[in-house]
């Protein structure tokens, strides 16, 4: 959540490492967001006796960055040290912890955090509403534990196709949405009580107070979904990324960007920088965050794809040159203009997944040394445009928040004054309008009602077990 900026904050924290056999890679950014809400966390060698073990995680915060901070520096010590994780041995044992140990510590972890969390006072009197996603993965010498709390998510990608996704927690599905009625509460346009757009997280403990249910059976819980995979000689890479990467790409084909680019790179933070800007300039409106960790076997930097890619930025280069220069009295096009024209070209070689706004870059960079002296050009009034509709985006987030589940009665009230008005208004305007009767202003009013029934059945969708993204959500108001 969080109100938007009028321009994009595209300053990103990037971050690698290498050891036990994998190499990673990350970056994040907070795009269009007034607040970075996101962390993570990369750990190759996790001490205590699993050095030839790592974790790495993603975390997307709501609300406030408070939780998603206290996880990234916090959840995996509260998983290692916990007796579940290992066993009858004591925390610091070297003895490496079974499959159903690793699952159960990952889980009890979880619910200790989320327990420990409650009890810091900014937490626990309101003052901070904060909650996040988790999505992880716990790679030893023969197992990837994928760990998954929210909609954050986890790809492998193994001998050459998406292997394993993990599945995000959104209230409209079955079983979420079962334990969300248990608990007294509803799932509406998507969201906990209208709300909240996940199910599953960490925080958000205005969600977490339902006497008499434990704290799995809450309107939003903490309990993670643990799947163990075991390790293969073509395993290539996994991807973690927040929705604001997974909004606007899908597995596969984020797959095949970041193999497209680990061809002409082995440079993993460029990689990680490419996806993010892609994602923003395929019109991701959230904080971004992605941790890249690959394989001995992923895809090498190849001289034919390199140099593929490198023909693909000349004729970029020399298509943008060719725009400005034809566009003579009419004056300088703007950049939205240049990206029209060539988005209507079949240009070979694009980078797959990413599509023309994986060269984006490229394009910027030729138009703005062509026009330096611009004032303004058709992105910026764009972005003005896309500011000022996540304003009225983010006020009706606000309503949602304020209202809880009694916000439909609110809106009601609105859409039928706002009917009632454009009925009155269509009578006055008419030269043969009749004067109403008491009768006819009521079948009017039940009309409207009816009309405002169905324009909130609209809202709340007709197929609730379908997922959808905040910013669609947000866009059936």
């Amino acid at each position: 959540m969080g109100a938007f900026l009028d321009k994009p904050k595209t300053e990103k924290h990037n971050a690698h490492g290498a050891g036990n056999g994998l190499r990673y890679g990350l970056s994040s950014m907070q795009g269009w967001r007034v607040e970075m809400e996101d962390a993570h966390t990369a750990v190759v060698g996790i001490p205590h006796g699993l050095e030839d073990w790592s974790f790495f995680a993603v975390y997307d915060g709501h609300a406030g960055s408070r939780v998603a901070n206290y996880c990234s520096n916090h959840l995996l010590e509260h998983i290692t040290n916990n007796e579940d994780f290992r066993g009858t041995e004591q925390p610091g044992c070297a003895l490496e912890p079974s499959v159903e140990n690793v699952k159960s510590g990952i889980r009890t972890g979880f619910l200790k955090i989320d327990e420990y969390m409650r009890n810091f006072s900014d937490l626990r009197n309101g003052m901070d509403r904060s909650g996040s996603t988790a999505v992880g993965v716990m790679i030893s010498p023969e197992h990837i534990y994928f760990i998954n709390c929210g909609d954050s998510r986890a790809v492998l990608y193994r001998n050459g196709q998406v292997c394993f996704s993990t599945q995000d927690h959104k209230p409209c599905n079955p079983r979420e949405k079962e334990r969300i009625q248990n608990a007294g509460g509803s799932v509406m346009i998507q969201r906990v009580n209208g709300s909240l757009a996940v199910s599953r997280a960490l925080g958000d403990y205005d969600y977490k107070c339902v006497d008499g249910k434990g704290p799995t059976e809450q309107l939003v819980s903490p309990e993670p979904e643990v799947y163990e995979i075991v390790r293969a000689e073509e395993d290539e890479f996994i991807v973690l990324a927040c929705d604001g990467i997974w909004d606007v790409m899908s597995n596969e084909e984020l797959c095949e960007f970041v193999k497209s680019r680990l061809e002409v790179s082995d440079d993993l933070e460029k990689v990680c920088n490419w996806v993010v800007d892609t994602c923003l300039h395929k019109g991701s409106r959230d904080n971004m965050s992605i941790v890249l960790v690959c394989f001995s076997n992923a895809p090498k930097v190849s001289d034919e794809a390199m140099k593929r890619d490198a023909d693909l930025d000349k004729h970029l280069e020399s298509r943008v040159e060719e725009i400005m220069e034809k566009s003579g009295e009419e004056g300088m096009p703007d950049l939205a203009h240049v990206m029209r024209i060539l988005s209507a070209e079949n240009i070979p070689n694009l980078p797959p997944g990413g599509g023309l706004a994986g060269k984006r870059n490229i394009i910027e960079a030729v138009y703005n040394r062509l026009n330096p002296h611009r004032e303004n050009d058709g992105d910026h009034g764009k972005a003005a445009e896309g500011a000022t509709q996540g304003k009225l985006v983010e006020a009706l987030r606000q309503v949602r928040i304020t209202h809880r589940g009694n916000y439909r009665h609110l809106l009601e009230d609105v859409l039928i004054s706002y009917r009632l008005a454009k009925i009155q208004g269509e009578e006055s305007s008419g030269e043969s309008a009749t004067t109403s009767t008491s009768d006819g202003s009521n079948n009017q009013e039940t009309d409207s009602k009816a009309d405002c029934e169905h324009q909130l059945a609209e809202m709340q969708s007709p197929n609730e077990d379908s997922e959808m993204s905040d910013e669609q959500c947000d866009e059936k108001i």
